[in-house]
Order: structure tokens, then sequence, then C-alpha cells
């Protein structure tokens, strides 16, 4: 059954069927890219899974899976991720093979079925075309058909008329000559076109059309066949990586099977067996004779009284928690500059009213208030916020944080390394070629080479010096403090709240359960090494943004670290709000800024400001 035969009135019908077609193909295709989706996104749930759940490096964990039963769960988990890979595969395999081909395939078939349906259009315009010609062909035939019928009635009226001269009878006759000549002409015109419109139909509706809708018919049949077998090698992607799903899960299956739950036991006894012996009976006490109560030595008593150090050691170690709750003392005091702000004066005169910080209401313990005179007896350490911006960057990368800084560091002795192996190899070829000079003249002059090997060894010299100095460096900050966190505070310097034996090297401070207080007396030069190294902390940070403006109600005497003096009616920029201690950040000038108390100053916010940063 052929569509040019069958369906040779249907154009529109088929152009509507070609398009549904075409929709059904790129519904399948969006089908099995959602299908691709959800395969790509189980196996990354998969996976997040088997991450989640694999025991983490240095823990508990690691020691739990000494037992078989642990061990098959990780066997579990590992083959839950090459099960996922296997879906990540199909996800793969389908999109190559279905996706990205039909999508191909599509593109072309619209083409096609564009190029048959203009076709199609061509020839029914050329058909219209053709009626239009025959239709007006004949309208002029009737036209003057009609016409020559007038002239000729119109003649033999004049004719018949004696009163008419001769000369009207004759123009009357050669006008109806003329006229039937004219409709002689168009008949034969009417005749030719009317044969060639039966022609052209005959062709469009025998020839042109079946042709055109033959070739639609035979594009919609491949259409099909390519979805069918889209589907197949949809069904094949999940074949092929049924095998190795299948070794997954026998994989699963021997690692279930392998479980030993008497070596599981055996493993708890070794575990946590104590050693000791169970206790023996306990002998008769006969109250009846004058005698001491004894116990036997094997008694319950005795084996009560062995498990006794136990039981100091764990009391023991409860006391040494004091370190943290000091420490816990020690932060609170960190978080913003030494004391709390000054009140504003009361009177006229601001000078009347002491502008240094007032000791705090709150009773301080013993550390806190020792803290504090060892802060203000020493060399000022520059508080982060108020470092001087700008300038180089120290060689010897003082100006991080030591983890940071043994990063650096490491890196630069790294590099250093590369380089002197470069120089080294640069070296032995140099060499290699004034040997090949010295046996063979002609090819150079072997005295040429001596100034670059010179050069060279000398490169190899400083660069090896350069690389000491670094190891040097390198092995001080990793004597030092090998593992540490470091945090940025408000306060002058930076303490290590972690190491409060050691309180980032700033002073050999103790500090025992009982609040009693020691101090190194090599802290003073532990302090004044700090400060050159906070001195430079964040020189390559950018100066903190504007957010605003102040003006100074009271006069200032900015006599403590990280404190700025102002005067009366002065105004500054605003750099950092109040965090809730009582303290603005301003800034006088590009390398003067520092923190005033709040209540001195009256602050004008713009409210376009992104706001200062705070460090933490």
């Amino acid at each position: 059954m052929s569509w040019g035969t069958e369906l040779w009135d249907q154009f529109d019908n088929l152009e509507k069927h070609t398009q549904w077609g075409i929709d059904i193909l790129e519904k399948y295709i969006k089908f099995v890219k959602e299908r691709t989706e959800i395969e790509l996104s189980y196996a990354k749930q998969l996976r997040n899974l088997a991450k989640k759940y694999q025991p983490k490096k240095n823990s508990k964990e690691e020691e739990e899976y000494r037992y078989t039963a642990c061990k098959a769960f990780l066997s579990t988990l590992n083959e839950m991720n090459d099960y996922a890979g296997q879906h990540e595969v199909i996800s793969e395999n389908m999109t190559s093979n279905i996706t990205v081909e039909l999508a191909r395939y599509v593109q072309e078939l619209k083409q096609e079925r564009k190029s048959y349906f203009h076709d199609g259009r061509k020839a029914q315009q050329h058909i219209e075309i053709c009626w239009k010609q025959l239709e007006s062909s004949k309208r002029r035939f009737e036209r003057d058909c009609k016409e020559a019928d007038r002239a000729q009635q119109y003649f033999e009226k004049m004719d018949a008329d004696i009163n008419v001269t001769k000369a009207d009878v004759e123009k009357a006759r050669q006008q109806a000559q003329a006229r039937h000549q004219m409709a002689e002409d168009s008949k034969a015109d009417y005749s030719s076109i009317l044969q060639k419109f039966n022609h052209e139909q005959h062709e469009y509706y025998h020839t042109h059309i079946p042709n055109i809708f033959q070739k639609i018919q035979e594009m919609e049949e491949r259409r099909i066949v390519r979805i069918g077998e889209s589907m197949k090698t949809y069904a094949e992607v999940d074949r092929q990586v049924i095998p190795i799903i299948g070794k997954c899960l026998d994989e699963i299956v021997k690692a279930a099977e392998s479980i030993d739950q008497k070596n599981d036991s055996q493993l708890v006894i070794e575990a946590y067996k104590s050693g000791f012996e169970p206790p023996g009976d306990i002998e008769f006490e006969d109250y009846t004779q004058p005698m001491k109560r004894t116990v036997s030595d094997n008694s319950l008593s005795n084996s009560r009284g062995e498990g006794k150090p136990e039981l100091k050691f764990g009391g023991k170690s409860k006391g040494k928690l004091w370190p943290f709750i000091k420490k816990n003392k020690l932060m609170s005091l960190l978080t913003s500059p030494h004391q709390p702000p000054p009140p504003p004066p009361a009177s006229a005169s601001p000078s009347a009213v002491p502008n240094g910080p007032q000791s705090p209401k709150q009773p301080k313990e013993p550390l806190s208030h020792r803290f504090n005179e060892f802060m203000t007896s020493k060399p000022k350490i520059h508080c982060f916020r108020s470092l001087k911006r700008g300038g180089a960057t120290p060689e010897d990368f003082s100006n991080l944080p030591p983890e940071q800084r043994r990063k650096k560091l490491q890196q630069k002795v790294d590099e250093l390394n590369k380089e002197i192996q470069k120089e080294m190899d640069q070296r032995d070829a140099i060499t290699k070629m004034k040997d090949v000079y010295l046996k063979n003249p002609q090819m150079g002059d072997p005295a040429s080479l001596d100034h670059k090997l010179t050069e060279v060894s000398q490169n190899i010299e400083k660069l090896r010096l350069e690389a000491q100095k670094f190891e040097a460096w390198l092995a001080e900050v990793e004597g030092r403090l090998p593992a540490r966190s470091e945090q940025a505070r408000r306060q002058s310097g930076m303490f290590d709240a972690q190491n409060p034996a050691t309180v980032n090297n700033c002073a050999q401070d103790r500090e025992s359960p009982d609040g009693s207080y020691t101090e190194d007396q090599s802290q003073e030069g532990e302090v004044k090494v700090l400060a050159t190294d906070f001195d430079d902390e964040f020189d390559e940070e950018e100066p903190l943004p504007a957010i605003g403006t102040c003006k100074a109600l009271y006069t200032f005497e900015g006599q403590n670290e990280g404190t700025i003096s102002v005067v009366e009616g002065e105004t500054l920029y605003v750099i950092e709000e109040d965090k809730g201690d009582g303290w603005t950040r301003i800034r006088r000038n590009e390398d003067e800024e520092g923190y005033v108390p709040t209540s001195y100053v009256e602050v004008y916010l713009d409210k376009n400001a992104k706001g200062a940063k705070t460090y933490i």
C-alpha cells in the first residue's frame, strides 16, 4: 500500500502526522535523557552513602574494623562504589548511543521532511496557477462569444433597416466579423490551455504527488525503525552491566560468608580481658567463737581493693580538667581590648575625668589580674586590627601564622631544590659539551664555556645557601610549634587557646587548680620576638573600607595598645562598628587607626557601605 495512490488528497493530514512522529521521537529522547540523569544522581547518592559510612582515619572506627563483620561491611561499601560506577556506565552509554544519535537523526529528519513538503507545496502552487489560467481563458472565451453574438444581431438589424445607409451597414458587418474572429481566437486559446491543464493535472495526481508521498512514507518508516532500534539499544545498555553488577553482588555475598563469629568473639576477649582471677568462696565466719573475724586472701573484699587504683586514676583524670576551665576564662579576656571602655565624662570639663580605661566592675580571677599586669609591663605588641598595611613581605614569611609559614617555607625549599637540580643538570650538560670540544676542537672552543660554567656553579652555590637559610627557618618553625591552630584576636598579640601551657610562646605562664600563677624570666625576650613577627602579620592586607564617619564628643587619650587618641570635635572615619564590647574602630589617615570608646563618639554610618570586615 502506497501513500501516493491511497492518500493522494491528504496532503495536510500527512503533514500533521509526520510532525507528530517527530514529536514522539523527541519525547523518547527526553525520556532517555531523564533516565541518564536519574542514573547519575543514583550513582552519586550511592557513592556519597558509601563515603559517609567509610571509617574515618586515625579514629576509633578503624579499630572496630578488626572484626570480620565490620570488614564485610567495609567490603560492601567498596562494592557499592563499583555498583555505582556501573550506573554511571549506563548513563554514559545511553547518552552516547541513544540521546546524541537520536538528536542528530531528528535534525536530519526535520530537514528531509521540510524538503519533501516544500516540493509538495510547490507542485500545488503550480497546479493552482494552471487552474487560474484555465479559468481566465474560459471567461475570456465566454465574453468574446457573447460580444460576437451581439455584434451579429446588430449587423442583422442594421441590414434590415431601410433607413440606414449602406456605409453604416458595412461598418456593422465588419465589426461583427471582427468580434466573430476574436471569439474564434479565444476558443483556440481556451482549448490549448485546457489541454495543458489536463496534462499538468494528470502529472500532478499520478506522478508528482505519488512520488513525494512515497518519499514521505519511506521517511516515516525509517523513523519508526530507528526508534525501535533505539529501544533495543536501551535494553542492551542495561544488559551489558548486569554481569558486572552480578559480580559486585557476589562479592558482597562472599564478604558476608567470610564473617566468623568465633573469631569476633575471640577478638572481644583479647580486647577486654582483665587477667584477674574470679573471687573465691567466702569462708564461714563463726561468731560463736571468741576470735577475730578473718577474711580469706581470696575474698571479694580483696578483689575490690585491687580495683580501687583504677577508680582513683579515673578521679585524678577528672581533676585535670582545670586547664580547660581556665582556658575559657582566658578566652573571655582576649575577645576585646584589655579592659572595658571608660564611661563618658559626666562633667562639662572632660579633662577632669581620667580618660584611661577604667577597671572592670566584676572581680577577676588571679590569672586575669596577673595577665593584665603582664600585658601592660611588657613591650607593646600591636593589635591585629591596628597593624600598618602595605610594605614588602618578609623573606622568612614571619608575617604569616606558623602553619601557613611552614607551608610557605616548605614550598620555597622545594622550589629552590628544583632550581638547584636544574642548574646542576645544566652544569653537567656544559661539562659534557666541554669534553666534546676538548676531544674535537673543530666543533668549538672549550674555553668559551668556562665563563658559563663558572656562572652556573656560582648560581648553584647561591641557591644552596638560600636553601640552607630557608631550611633553617623551616626547622625553627617545625621545632617550635609542629601543629596548632592560629586565631587573630582583637587584643594585643596572639594567644593559642588550644595550648594554655605555652599561650602562643608569648609567655611561659602556669596556673594551678588553686589559681596560683607563675611567670618565666625568659618571657620578656619571647614577647619581643613575637612583637616583630606580629608587626608584619597582615602586611599584605588591603585597608578596610570606611563605612561612615564619626565626631568625637570628648577628648580621649589612647594609652593602651590598639587604641587611638582623639580630640573633642574631631571628625574621623569609621571602619568597624561596635561589636557589643563598647569599642568602635576608627581611622584618622592611612597610617593611624585604632579603637575608641563608642560612648565618646557620635557615629554616622553610610547606608550604602558594605561594612568593615572583622577578624575572628
